[in-house]
């Protein structure tokens, strides 16, 4: 399983992107199934606080889940993008 990880308008950090790929990587444990892990991490609306954009798509056999969160900290936005898709992968695995 691959995690990509994609930075828009800043340089990302070697602390960050290890991170981002840990936190991405739990998601496997919701869902065997996962092919890849595609993050893309962005600055959005420079003058306003929260302005640290995380979308995540966690592909699957036969479609894909997404998630996109907007906070302070590129941190805090992953960690709500990774809760969000917990909650996705958890309800798909349940109901199949």
């Amino acid at each position: 399983m691959e995690v990509k990880i994609s930075a828009v308008n800043f340089k990302i950090s070697e602390k960050l992107e290890s991170y981002v790929e840990k936190k991405a990587s739990k998601l496997v444990k919701f869902l065997d199934a996962v092919v890849s892990i595609d993050v893309l991490l962005k600055v959005v609306k420079f003058e306003s606080a929260e302005n640290k954009e995380a979308e995540i798509k966690v592909k699957v056999p036969g479609g894909s889940f997404f998630a996109s969160k907007t906070c302070d900290t590129f941190e805090e936005a992953v960690d709500r993008t990774v809760e969000a898709l917990e909650k996705q992968l958890k309800k798909h695995k349940e109901s199949h």
